[in-house]
């Protein structure tokens, strides 16, 4: 009885040994889309004065889809604020404004849209609900004027989903790119 018992029991510890082998590892964490680690939390910069808008433009990537604030500036550019919203509010009235897309994103730049010591306008847009065309982009759905308002300029951005984001200064810009999965 006994030999039968070892006999069953080193049985049993082959075929543990063998199902244990046969398993995959545990699944290693998927790498970031594109190696993307953007987030989709509020993003910030100090914001200064005296900048003024002049272009708002757009661009498609491979991994994200962007939007450029061009100013001219009297020393490095502005600050920003950015976030996802539950609705896209017109500076100083608080009115919503309807954009199209799965989620919003508000952008403050910190560059008037009009020159500050005489008033001209200094951005000039066609259409305040299509600023930039964006038919045909992977994350973009719209971008909307929100207003410019003691010396800073919103914008709101119409995308697919709440996707990452990021938003940055170079030079004479301030930068915004969407990711188009996560």
């Amino acid at each position: 009885m006994f030999r039968r018992t070892m006999s069953v029991v080193a049985a049993l510890a082959a075929v543990a040994t063998v199902t244990l082998a046969a398993a995959p590892a545990s699944a290693a964490p998927a790498e970031p889309y594109c190696g993307i680690t953007w987030g989709s939390n509020e993003k910030s910069a100090p914001m200064s004065t005296g900048a003024t808008l002049v272009d708002i433009r757009s661009g498609q990537h491979d991994c994200y889809d962007r939007l450029v604030f061009d100013l001219r500036v009297p020393a490095p550019a502005s600050g920003f604020w950015m976030s996802y919203v539950d609705e896209v509010t017109e500076d100083a009235t608080g009115n919503v404004i309807p954009v199209r897309g799965g989620a919003k994103l508000q952008v403050v730049v910190g560059a008037s849209a009009y020159d500050q010591q005489t008033g001209e306008q200094t951005y000039f847009y066609g259409n305040r609900a299509e600023l930039v065309d964006v038919t045909g982009y992977q994350t973009f759905r719209q971008v909307v004027w929100a207003g410019s308002w003691e010396g800073t300029t919103s914008v709101g951005i119409g995308v697919r989903a709440r996707l990452p984001f990021r938003v940055f200064t170079l030079g004479d810009r301030v930068v915004v790119d969407v990711a188009h999965f996560w």
